[in-house]
């Protein structure tokens, strides 16, 4: 088990300096610069800013500093909104967020899950046209259109929720349902499909001669193995939740870190749009390496040791 960690460990490393890395020179290699933005059109103002961040240095001394930063999880200082920091900008936006992806990824995989299920148990039935259907919309249809019709319909026309803002769970349920359309489709087709194969399994044929009760067959013997793929998958949901909440919180007015990236962008603020990139690919990293370790627990056939781990 020593060993899966170390390597796996290895590979976060690994991948996080090499998205470091990318990040950093393709930020530099976009033409202009955080003072083009109209902040200043005096020239020895700009130099002084430049030598103030440190932007006047050549770009290996520039990379070899952040760096140096980044091992003291140092995100620097946000250019545009001096005197604030990085770090105090996520520590503000990132619980927003999270709870808003938590809230998300819940609710995509416990109805997706539920949805697969019952489409595979009603195999070529209404209800599993129906699931397929609404599957292929939630898949094909982008979550700012979902947002859109949403805020029209369930806020405006029906007045059951709030259009925007932050402030109490009423103000979670729309943008949570407008990131989990995309998820949740998915999660329901692969369910689906995972059960149809499980459910033709021998052992599932046994389970049912023996005269298990069909809610036991289900919940303990398929849908265990139907899980696993699914499992695999939410790490990578989760990282597209979290990072697609950034338009969806656009739109909502939530002060996440959505608004951080995007007036960052806007902005070219290099600190912000770099720092958020790393924290979101490190999250994104430990997810992975999480779901790696859930996934061995899970299913017994994996090891922690030797060529399978």
């Amino acid at each position: 088990m020593l060993s899966f960690f170390i390597r796996r460990f290895t590979a976060l490393v690994i991948t996080l300096f090499v998205i470091v890395t990318l990040t950093f020179f393709l930020m530099h290699a976009i033409p202009g610069s955080p003072f083009d933005v109209e902040r200043t059109t005096n020239e020895a103002v700009t130099q002084n800013l430049k030598a103030h961040y440190h932007l006047d240095k050549p770009l290996p001394v520039q990379y070899a500093a952040y760096l140096a930063s980044l091992v003291r999880l140092d995100l620097g200082p946000s250019i545009a909104h001096n005197p604030d920091t990085v770090n105090s900008m996520i520590s503000r936006g990132f619980p927003v967020s999270f709870v808003l992806g938590i809230v998300a990824i819940l609710f995509a995989l416990i109805s997706g899950v539920a949805l697969g299920i019952m489409a595979a148990l009603r195999h070529n039935r209404v209800i599993d046209y129906a699931a397929m259907v609404a599957a292929v919309l939630g898949i094909s249809v982008p979550n700012f259109i979902v947002a859109t019709l949403l805020i029209k319909y369930v806020a405006v026309k029906w007045g059951l929720l709030p259009v925007a803002t932050w402030g109490t769970w009423k103000h979670v349920i729309l943008p949570a349902l407008a990131l989990a359309a995309g998820p949740l489709a998915i999660i329901a087709r692969l369910t689906r499909s995972n059960m149809l194969e499980v459910l033709t399994q021998d052992y599932i044929e046994t389970a049912r001669a023996k005269g298990l009760h069909p809610v036991t067959i289900v919940l303990k013997h398929a849908l265990r193995n139907a899980i696993l793929p699914v499992i695999t998958l939410v790490g990578t949901l989760v990282a597209n939740v979290l990072t697609g909440s950034f338009v969806i919180e656009k739109i909502f007015a939530i002060p996440g870190m959505g608004k951080y990236f995007v007036d960052g962008i806007n902005n070219r603020d290099y600190s912000v749009i770099m720092g958020t990139t790393v924290f979101y690919s490190a999250l994104l990293v430990f997810v992975m390496f999480v779901v790696d370790i859930v996934y061995g627990f899970i299913d017994p056939r994996i090891k922690f040791y030797g060529k399978e781990g």
